[in-house]
């Protein structure tokens, strides 16, 4: 099985592609330069490097949300670009889904947690039982201290991970003291190499949709249709 996987739903971007089921080249970049800088010259890069050839892609892969509605727009439109060009389906992967997956086999509870802003965060719990990491909780946009509340009250472990913990690190140590666990760095943010290993999976289980079918997954309006509806408001 060939999968290219594709994330842009964040800060950090990344090209992953694997084939015969086994990760062959990844690029991951989180610096300054725009996902739209990024994304298609590490696709192009790795393609000259590694002979990637796309007519052998079995389908594309992409974070489908939540995340920057920016960095989800190119992820997606180039992902629906190629599966188009390419005649092959896409295997969108939730973005916590695919940050969650990279604490593997632990029995504490998993929580990724990205900004949201506005001290909100795009969350879910996560908990592995056996082979398969189980989503505990719906996926929500939430005020985060209203969320450690909530996490408090389970009187458990858990691990931290994802751009929130950034923003949020504090509160999270304050709040749940020696309950609080945090990621390492490098396992802190999504990568296109998780994101292709839980495609395969998907795809196996016939989990996948042409690129006319995909949509993203939004948990809130962006902030421009929020500021929009608020003016509308303000003129009624």
């Amino acid at each position: 099985m060939n999968i290219l996987g594709i994330d842009a739903s964040g800060i950090a971007g990344s090209i992953a592609y694997m084939k015969d089921n086994k990760l062959v080249g990844e690029y991951y970049i989180c610096d300054k330069l725009t996902h739209s800088e990024t994304i298609m010259p590490m696709m192009e890069h790795m393609k000259q490097l590694i002979g990637l050839d796309l007519s052998t892609l079995d389908a594309i892969a992409v974070t489908s949300g939540p995340g920057s509605f920016t960095g989800l727009r190119i992820g997606v439109t180039t992902a629906k670009a190629l599966a188009l060009a390419l005649d092959k389906p896409i295997i969108g992967i939730p973005t916590l889904d695919a940050i969650a997956n990279n604490i593997t086999h632990t029995e504490h509870v998993i929580c990724p947690m990205m900004d949201a802003r506005r001290n909100q965060v795009y969350t879910a719990l996560y908990q592995w039982r056996g082979k398969e990491l189980l989503r505990l909780t719906d996926y929500l946009a939430i005020d985060i201290d209203e969320y450690l509340c909530q996490i408090a009250e389970r009187n458990e472990k858990v691990i931290f991970l994802g751009d929130g913990v950034w923003q949020y690190r504090d509160k999270i140590e304050e709040k749940l003291e020696y309950k609080a666990e945090f990621a390492a760095s490098y396992l802190t943010l999504q990568r296109a190499s998780t994101l292709v290993q839980i495609a395969s999976i998907e795809y196996d289980k016939g989990n996948s949709v042409s690129a006319s079918e995909f949509v993203p997954m939004y948990l809130r309006k962006s902030q421009a249709e929020r500021e929009r509806e608020a003016r509308e408001k303000d003129d009624h």
